[in-house]
Formats: C-alpha cells, sequence, structure tokens
C-alpha cells in the first residue's frame, strides 16, 4: 500500500540518497562524507507473544535487522510506543526493558523515542546506523551463478497465530522465541568482515547482495531480490529450515492473513517442481518477524562463507542459486 501511495509522489532529487526506496530495500541509506553514511530504518508492530519482556525483545530484534541487512552497525534508537491509557504501566516498563536488553547486546543507544495513547499496544523502534559508503549491501547486485545462503528457520508467523489461537505447543513457542530474539548482528558481522578474520574478511567482498527475510515471507523479499538485479532465482526447497512445528501448524489450518496475502501477491512468479509439498510452498510465504538473512554470494566463496557462519552459531545453509532472469521468475526445486 505504502509502496504505491509513495510512487504517486514526485522524487526528491538528492545524490547522497545511496539507497532509497526505489527498490523497496531494507533500509535507506544515506551519505554524509566519502567514508561514511547514515542506514536508517524504522519498524514497529502489535504483540505476538504473551510475556511484555519477550515481546520487547523481539520488537527491538525485528527493527535492528534491517540495518544488519544493509551491511551496517547500529548506533542509535528512538523508541515508538502505542500504549493503552489505563493498562498497567508495569507493563510498559517490561516490554520497555526488553527491547533495551537487546539493544544493548548490539551496542545501540536507546536516546529517546516518543509515546501515543492507544486501545491496542505496539512497540519498535527508529534506528539509524553507520556504513561505508562502498560497503552497502543492498537488495540490488545478485549476480549469475551466486549461491543463495539463508541464516535462519521460517516458521515464526504461523506458530504466531498458534499461540495467538491457544493452541502451540511449549516447544514450538519456544523455538519461535529463539529464532525472533537471537540478532543477526553475528551473521551480520561474518558477512561484512568485521569479526576480521582475513579468509572471511576476502570472502565477504564477493557477497553481491543481501536481505533480511521479514513481513513479505521468503518469497517475498526473494522476488525483490531477483526484481532488483534483473535476475532468476532457483530455491531447493529440501534445504530450507523449518521451525519446529511449523509444518504442523499449516497443516492443522493455523495460516496468518499476512501469509495469505504475501501469496495472492507473489506466486504468480514462482514455479513448483511437482515433488514440492503443499505445505512446504505455503511456508515459503510466511511472514516472518526478526528472520534471517538471505545472502547473494559469488560461488566460489559459498562454503567458506556458510562455514564461517556455522562457526559463529548461525544456522546458515545454502538454498539456492542465481539464475538468468525468465519466466518463472523463482523456480522451486
Amino acid at each position: 500500500m505504502l509502496d504505491k501511495v509513495l510512487g504517486k509522489l514526485a522524487r526528491q532529487h538528492d545524490p547522497n540518497v545511496l539507497v532509497g526506496f526505489d527498490h523497496a530495500d531494507d533500509a535507506g541509506v544515506y551519505q554524509l562524507t566519502p567514508e561514511t553514511a547514515l542506514v536508517q530504518t524504522v519498524d514497529f508492530f502489535t504483540p505476538i507473544v504473551d510475556d511484555p519482556y519477550t515481546f520487547g525483545q523481539i520488537a527491538a530484534t525485528n527493527s535492528l535487522s534491517d540495518v544488519y541487512a544493509m551491511g551496517g552497525r547500529p548506533l542509535t534508537a528512538l523508541a515508538l510506543v502505542c500504549f493503552p491509557d489505563k493498562a498497567d504501566t508495569e507493563i510498559l516498563e517490561r516490554i520497555l526493558a526488553g527491547g533495551l536488553s537487546k539493544m544493548i547486546e548490539a551496542g545501540c543507544t536507546v536516546v529517546g523515542g516518543h509515546s501515543i495513547r492507544d486501545e491496542e499496544t505496539k512497540f519498535g523502534y527508529a534506528v539509524t546506523g553507520v556504513v561505508h559508503p562502498k560497503r552497502v549491501l543492498a537488495n540490488q547486485g545478485a549476480q549469475v551463478g551466486d549461491r543463495l545462503l539463508f541464516t535462519k528457520a521460517l516458521g515464526t508467523g504461523v506458530i504466531s497465530t498458534a499461540i495467538k489461537k491457544g493452541v502451540a505447543k511449549q516447544e514450538w513457542i519456544d523455538a519461535a522465541v529463539k529464532s525472533m530474539t537471537t540478532l543477526n548482528r553475528a551473521a551480520a558481522l561474518v558477512i561484512t568482515g568485521s569479526d576480521q578474520p582475513s579468509a572471511v574478511s576476502h570472502q565477504s567482498n564477493l557477497v553481491h547482495a543481501l536481505t533480511d527475510i521479514t513481513g513479505f515471507g521468503l518469497i517475498g523479499h526473494a522476488r525483490e531480490m531477483a526484481l532488483a538485479s534483473n535476475v532468476g532465482l532457483i530455491i531447493d526447497s529440501s534445504k530450507i529450515l523449518a521451525l519446529e512445528g511449523a509444518l504442523d501448524c499449516i497443516r492443522a489450518g493455523h495460516i496468518p492473513g499476512g501469509l495469505r496475502a504475501n501469496r495472492e501477491f507473489a506466486e504468480c512468479l514462482v514455479g513448483y517442481a511437482d515433488s514440492v509439498p503443499e505445505d512446504v510452498r505455503t511456508l515459503l510465504f510466511d511472514p516472518q518477524t526478526a528472520g534471517g538473512l538471505l545472502i547473494s554470494v559469488a560461488a566460489p566463496a559459498a562454503a567458506a562463507l556458510t562455514q564461517a557462519l556455522q562457526k559463529a552459531g548461525v544456522p546458515a545453509v545454502e538454498i539456492g542459486e542465481v539464475v538468468p532472469a525468465a519466466k518463472p521468475l523463482i523456480q522451486i526445486a
């Protein structure tokens, strides 16, 4: 909806804007000096778990993710709060405390925020980070022959729906919460070479495109990468990790509205092999909260980068490859 509205407005022509909203990228990037550019993003949403502290952690993790997805380092954050006038302020305190715990883990300083009265609680952050202008990693730039790596399992959307219905098993909840509260920081440090090992730093130069998988699901964000880069993608569905309980939720019909909308919008660009099960096809459109990073990396660097990510505790797997643009744009094997 926002994309359609923005498309009708006059575009500002500022040469310092390195990444705007032209390619539906994860964050905006604005160059300040030859050595420094700002990375700016904002995200907030309604509670998806019952515990206020955990909700705050998830909201912060999700808000920080877009900075990591641009190859940046988060510096400061502003809290965005919508909270009912007559609700218990101790709940709000726990939400803020949860968010702050993840901001501290990320080395990002909360410098303020804004709150309004609202019947429905909403929480998130506007986050500002920095990146070298020549080291920005956008969703544009994937090259034919690249390998696709993915750093988290899918399924937070369908499990969150099961939680709201009161039917989620505790082990499903635990798996989803662990995923949604795990920062993409460790992955980003390896991808950008910021953790210093020379071999990884060398490989990081061969990362051509990067995006995080959030509300539009794996297919939606893969579509954006393919269109921005003018390429096609082949994804091996058997390599994609699913959170414990995710496929059970799909089979039981715990399908969020966002998943249905994602599928209705993007499935016209997708072709499936007959062997791909229906529950897996559905999972590919599941809207993620604080999802993983989708990486397009040169083939010779893919194995080394995967190993480095796994060594850093990131469950990265190779899930596909970049091919010349064709119909269908995204092929699911």
